[in-house]
Formats: structure tokens, C-alpha cells, sequence
């Protein structure tokens, strides 16, 4: 990301800290980062790791999405990329993002917050993806869903893969959370 990019997502994850009235400690401290790491970030310094942003909107109790909205850039690293294409709003909210994986690429993602489900639907190339130890290998055209709230991995072969990526959430009951995760089993989606 470029400095004006960093900046703005800087200024936005300080705006999102604030109104979520935690500290800036509090918030490291939860997401498992250094203060001196989220200080920089927040000050338009650094380049956050694709783990990085998630493990900071999960704290934050919003959607990766939502957390990378304002940049309107693609955001990756070690050979993955992902652009934010759409957000939608309804009371089962889907976002949509446009990933890019290099060759011979294998990314373990962390578990997301309780329930996310996300869907993937193969444009080029060929792509293995799912759970740790669940796994489908996808070929352009196919897709593949399942839960994202446990580990999972996405492993490229001797060439680039390109997908369709949505991650599905859901309104949480008697919170204050924008928008939280829906379970694989709630969007009637399998593996």
C-alpha cells in the first residue's frame, strides 16, 4: 500500500479503536500485536499482513471488510491479494472480494470470529481450499463452501489463480456489533 492508502486506513482503524471506546494498548494487547505496531499502523506507518487486519477487525467486532473499505485498494501479502468489490447491507450481509493467489502459494488463514461462512468460486488456474484437513481442489468454475470460523488454507499450483470470494455474517442477538458472523449450517451452505 502506498503512503496516502496507509494513512486513510490509519485514520479509519483509530476512528473504529475510538468508537469502540478501547485503548490503544487494549486493543494490541487483544489482537495479539505489539502497541508500537498498531501505533504505527494508526499513524499511516507500517504494512499490516492480511492476519494483521483480520485479527483487528475481529477485536474490533467488525467485518474485514469494513475495516478495509476506505482504501479501495487490493490488500495482501506472501502471494495472496484480495480487493473489496461489494458490501451488501441486508440483515444477512455478504461481502464480496476478488482474490488473486500467485504460484505455488499456500496461505493458513486464521479461525475468523464464530460462524463466518465463506464461499469460493474459481475464475483461472486451480485452487485447493477449505478447512485444515478438509480440503477440495477447485478447477475455473467450480466453488467450494464452508466454515470459516476454524483454520483454513488456500494452495495454489504452477500457476496464478484468480476467485470470486464471499464471506457471509449475520446480525448478532443482543449486541452492539455491527455486523457478526453466520454459521455454514444458518446460510444452508456445505462443504
Amino acid at each position: 500500500m502506498d503512503k496516502p492508502t496507509l494513512e486513510t486506513l490509519g485514520r479509519h482503524l483509530q476512528s473504529l479503536r475510538l468508537a469502540r471506546g478501547l485503548s490503544l494498548s487494549q486493543l494490541a494487547a487483544d489482537a495479539g500485536i505489539a502497541k508500537s505496531n498498531l501505533s504505527r499502523l494508526e499513524q499511516g506507518c507500517g504494512n499490516p499482513t492480511l492476519d494483521t487486519i483480520w485479527r483487528l477487525s475481529l477485536q474490533l467486532k467488525v467485518p474485514f471488510g469494513d475495516l478495509i473499505a476506505p482504501v479501495n485498494v487490493a490488500v495482501g501479502d506472501h502471494g495472496v491479494t484480495v480487493r473489496l468489490i461489494d458490501q451488501g447491507t441486508d440483515t444477512v450481509p455478504v461481502d464480496a472480494y476478488w482474490m488473486s493467489c500467485a504460484p505455488f502459494t499456500e496461505r493458513k488463514a486464521e479461525a475468523h470470529a464464530a460462524g463466518t461462512a465463506e464461499s469460493i468460486t474459481l475464475i483461472s488456474g486451480q485452487l485447493e481450499v477449505g478447512t485444515t484437513g478438509n480440503t477440495k481442489l477447485l478447477r475455473a468454475g467450480e466453488s467450494h463452501s464452508f466454515a470459516a470460523d476454524e483454520p483454513h488454507l488456500y494452495r495454489t499450483g504452477e500457476s496464478w489463480a484468480t476467485a470470486l470470494l464471499t464471506i457471509v455474517y449475520q446480525p448478532a442477538a443482543n449486541s452492539d456489533d455491527v455486523r457478526a458472523p453466520v454459521s455454514a449450517e444458518q446460510t444452508g451452505r456445505s462443504n
